[in-house]
């Protein structure tokens, strides 16, 4: 799990006199040809991100919530804001009374298509940048509110920017080239890979919309959205051209020049063009325009509805999943062999970290802020650390429940010998990307914690040590991981594992483990997901147990079909806290797979710790890794 921007108890933002801008540019025909009636504001950016820049954050703006999902409507009347059951609280907090909370998931909660159905006169015109909305977003609510006779319709000036008077640059940081060492793969072989594909299924174009399959086409990195490694670009792909949309300014460094063979192109058909950003649009116009009839684009259907609608739809191929989201989840051997040096690395600092905690709780001056602040510090002593891979978790007691908790001054609270500690964090490093989470107690847990946290440990372990076949998808396995809980009557509300990136973003598609989503690919070898189950008791504390893990090939007793099985084999190498497990309600095979686990980690993990003369550390997990009886 990682956290976005999460506020807590806080004042909200006015936003009267923001609200009342807002109203006037749309009944002002100067950004549409005559007044609209409603106006969405959603959360994303143009390639819709999910983690995103400070000059996307227009929802935020507008109505003062921060939280990663939401989308906000404005009509001549009211104005509303959907989100869901991880923000209800915080939303509250940070919205005044001009705003109403809608909230997702309940029963009494209207659509964001029933309410303006409800809220607005005959023949409205509700506007939205087509630029910020996923065409297939587009499509459902234009249906929706055609069918009531009112029209969705796209304004090209974004009104949010209009009153917004210092809205920040968009970033342009420098970029960063990963040799082969890291990735595995050359460019020239990644789009030699992609146009194969193109050409069996007869394409002729792709358009790549999404950061982190650009990112991961071309082995570049930058910095332009916290915590993930990306830049702003677009990609259009032929059969014999390659055009990048970026800053031109960036590409100035003689290294990089180098690296995408700018000025000495091997073979024709690798050469790059380079285009400013904003030109993206005309130029796909102008590919669109020369096409034969029989030509197709291939075009993601999240990408945004402004590039989607330029391709004629006769065109058009849009998909749920691009093929280098595909190809971009499927690691090779060099990138897992990177992901595993990033998870020693990370499990060194978080040895350190316990090992600190343990010597510094009972002084009663360390608070979630400066616990979070001290595993960045030494997660910084590692090789090749670039930074974090999103907000660290760092939450104790009932500050734990909050699932997508993000310690504040006015939250913060001290780390004690009475209560849970939940930590979810992670580290971006050039050879890969880290997430886990443990749950400690640095006192005695009662017994009811301890139950709660062996069923997650249970839960965690099921999935970890699950042996499907192939072709499974992630979210069959989702109950796995419930099934303890459930038993006791017990559950969570989220997933129970995301996709992780290759020093990419900590979330990436198309795989998963969770009831949300039937539309997830099947799990197959090289992938990399997270398996982390939870419990929450509101008001009194947070259980969650996380590791990386990689899905790997196993030969069970017999072969059914010919289809071959599949496990996981964890990349997190940090102990699970024995104190707060009832051991006695382990089977022999879970007690066998913390031991086999607790093992390998003091194997692996103690020989860098011994490496890097880190004594305390090594000590600490040698007394947490002895074998449960």
């Amino acid at each position: 799990m990682a956290s976005q921007e999460s506020g807590t108890a806080m004042s909200p933002k006015i936003t009267g006199e923001l609200l009342r801008q807002l109203r006037q540019a749309m009944r002002n025909c100067k950004y549409f040809s005559e007044p609209i009636q409603a106006y969405i504001v959603p959360s994303g950016d143009a390639h819709q991100s999910e983690y995103i820049a400070p000059c996307d954050c227009r929802r935020e703006f507008i109505c003062g919530f921060n939280g990663s999902a939401g989308t906000a409507i404005v009509t001549e009347k009211h104005a509303a804001m959907w989100t869901d059951g991880r923000y209800f609280l915080q939303a509250s907090q940070q919205m005044d009374n001009n705003w109403t909370l809608m909230k997702m998931g309940l029963k009494e909660t209207p659509s964001q298509e029933d309410w303006l159905i409800s809220v607005l006169p005959e023949n409205s015109k509700v506007g939205v940048d087509p630029w910020i909305i996923a065409a297939d977003q587009w499509k459902n609510m234009s249906k929706a509110l055609s069918g009531a006779g009112h029209s969705l319709v796209a304004v090209q000036d974004n009104l949010i920017d209009a009153v917004w008077t210092d809205r920040p640059e968009r970033p342009s940081t420098q970029l960063r080239t990963l040799g082969l060492d890291y990735t595995g793969m050359t460019w020239q072989d990644k789009i030699t890979a992609l146009r194969a594909k193109m050409t069996e299924r007869k394409i002729n174009w792709f358009v790549a919309t999404a950061l982190d399959e650009i990112a991961w086409l071309f082995n570049l990195r930058g910095a332009d959205i916290e915590y993930n490694p990306v830049f702003f670009a677009y990609a259009i792909v032929g059969m014999n051209t390659i055009r990048l949309f970026v800053d031109l300014k960036r590409l100035s460094d003689p290294a990089l020049r180098d690296h995408l063979q700018l000025d000495s192109p091997s073979k024709p058909e690798l050469s790059i063009q380079t285009f400013p950003y904003e030109s993206v649009y005309t130029e796909l116009q102008a590919i669109c325009a020369a096409q034969g009839p029989k030509d197709k684009v291939w075009i993601c259907d999240k990408a945004s509805c402004a590039l989607t609608q330029v391709i004629p739809k006769a065109h058009r191929s849009a998909i749920p999943y691009t093929p280098l989201c595909l190809a971009k989840a499927v690691k090779n051997a060099t990138e897992i062999q990177g992901m595993k040096m990033a998870h020693i690395k990370d499990a060194v600092a978080l040895c350190e970290l316990f090992a600190w905690l343990e010597k510094e709780i009972p002084k009663g001056n360390v608070t979630e802020i400066s616990a979070a602040d001290k595993a960045e510090e030494l997660r910084s002593q590692q090789k090749d650390f670039v930074g974090l891979s999103f907000p660290t978790i760092s939450s104790v007691g009932p500050n734990g429940a909050i699932i997508h908790y993000r310690p504040l001054p006015e939250t913060n609270r001290t780390l004690s010998l009475n209560e849970v500690y939940l930590i979810d964090s992670g580290a971006q490093y050039i050879d890969g990307t880290t997430d886990v989470t443990r749950t400690m107690h640095f006192g005695t847990p009662s017994a009811f914690e301890k139950e709660c946290f062996t069923y997650v440990l249970k839960g965690h372990i099921a999935v970890s040590a699950a042996v499907f076949p192939n072709g499974t998808k992630g979210h069959l396995l989702d109950s796995f991981a419930r099934a303890a809980l459930w038993d006791s009557g017990l559950d969570y509300l989220h997933g129970t594992g995301h996709g992780v990136g290759c020093f990419l973003n900590v979330h990436e598609g198309p795989c998963g483990i969770s009831y949300k989503t039937f539309a997830d690919e099947p799990l197959e070898a090289g992938m990399i997901v997270s398996d982390e189950p939870g419990y929450y008791e509101d008001g009194s504390f947070g259980i969650r147990i996380e590791n990386v893990v990689l899905v790997v090939p196993t030969k069970p007793k017999y072969n059914y079909r010919n289809r071959g099985s599949l496990t996981f084999e964890p990349l997190t190498l940090v102990p699970i806290q024995v104190k707060m497990m009832s051991t006695e309600l382990l089977t022999q095979k879970e007690r066998d797979w913390v031991n086999e686990y607790h093992r390998k980690c003091r194997e692996v993990v103690g020989a860098e710790l011994e490496r890097q003369g880190r004594k305390d550390a090594l000590e600490w997990l040698i007394r947490e890794t002895q074998p449960i009886a």
